[in-house]
């Protein structure tokens, strides 16, 4: 606070006490001599408390005549002060190992004095789109051709996480073509992020490049939307197949793929963000695969309610625009009425 240092042994049990201000103490400044019996000092806030002072009463609960200032009773001691070491004692651990460096973990290493610090590197991702019918946006639109929204959005979902974007474009549909990416991003990146061409096509290539390349872990997943999802290795990077329609994949990236980036770059292992919600509205889940509902979850004097984006097809990405949650239903057919209780995972980007 701004007002005056003193000893608190000279302040009255009782009624108002006159004393002597003998310096004025700005920020940044100090004050070396030890105060005497009946003497206070003018100090700014920020400032490091005179030797023999402890307490500081707030300037606008005194008066002050020249160079004599009068306090009321009722102060304690160390009021108004902030004791050396209030935030970090000495030997403690500042920041663990996992966590990221966001404005508030910059401000406390600066606030120490500590100009670097060691992390993990980056990691570098090659990210690609594949197919003959995939056109960048800008271009004109013939039939049977669709803008690459999947690689836009995967962009930006990487640039959220921190990771450094090695971008191989659109790659068509020939295994020459496919192979010479795939290659690239196995010798540079430390991770591949494809979409499309891990289905059962005839023209889905990508999945035959890659046993023949590196290897595959495991291929499809009991999930909706995303089922056609493929996970291995080549060279030095981990390989993350997605499926090609638009909400499939960037929900697969926010349920399974940004997890693994997360670890691939140090940071903590943390559980999703879940919490049950009302259910608003009628839903017949018929398959019996775990499902990932678009939803919009609302907060009122009740409590959490959650409504679908509306029609849930892996092609309407407007679905997923507009929703800040995903409904999660267990594998097994379900039928859900108004009122019922579910289950919502935050849909987090960074």
């Amino acid at each position: 606070m701004d007002g005056y240092a003193l000893r608190w042994e000279d302040l009255a049990a009782e009624g108002m006490t006159t004393l002597t201000v003998v310096a004025d103490l700005p920020a940044g400044s100090r004050l070396e001599r030890t105060m005497q019996p009946g003497e206070a000092v003018r100090i700014m806030t920020g400032a490091p408390i005179p030797p023999g002072c402890d307490c500081v009463v707030m300037q606008e609960l005194v008066q002050r005549d020249g160079d004599r200032v009068t306090i009321p009773a009722g102060r304690s001691v160390n009021e108004n002060i902030r004791p050396a070491g209030e935030d970090i004692r000495a030997g403690s651990m500042v920041l663990p190992k996992g966590n990221g460096l966001k404005p508030a973990q910059l401000g406390l290493l600066t606030a120490l004095g500590l100009e670097r610090v060691e992390v993990f590197r980056r990691p570098v991702v090659a990210l690609l789109s594949t197919g003959n019918e995939v056109i960048p946006a800008g271009m004109p639109l013939e039939p049977g051709q669709v803008y690459d929204s999947n690689r836009s959005a995967l962009r930006a979902a990487l640039m959220a996480l921190g990771v450094e974007l090695l971008d191989l474009g659109v790659v068509r549909d020939h295994r020459e073509a496919i192979a010479a990416a795939l290659a690239r991003g196995g010798a540079e990146a430390d991770a591949i992020i494809t979409t499309g061409g891990v289905s059962v096509g005839d023209h889905d290539l990508v999945k035959e490049v890659l046993q023949g390349q590196g290897a595959i872990d495991f291929w499809q997943v009991a999930m909706k939307p995303g089922k056609p999802q493929a996970y291995g290795q080549l060279g030095r990077a981990r390989f993350f197949g997605l499926p090609g329609n638009p909400v499939s994949c960037l929900t697969v990236f926010l349920v399974m793929v940004r997890p693994a980036l997360l670890r691939l770059m140090g940071r903590v292992e943390e559980p999703p963000k879940r919490m049950r919600a009302t259910f608003r509205g009628s839903l017949n889940k018929k398959h019996s695969r775990r499902d990932f509902i678009r939803g919009v979850a609302h907060f009122d004097a009740e409590g959490v309610w959650v409504e679908t984006t509306g029609h849930q097809g892996s092609g309407i990405l407007s679905s997923l625009a507009k929703a800040n949650v995903l409904i999660i239903l267990p594998e097994p057919p379900v039928k859900l009425a108004d009122g019922d209780d579910v289950t919502i995972q935050w849909i987090e980007y960074a």
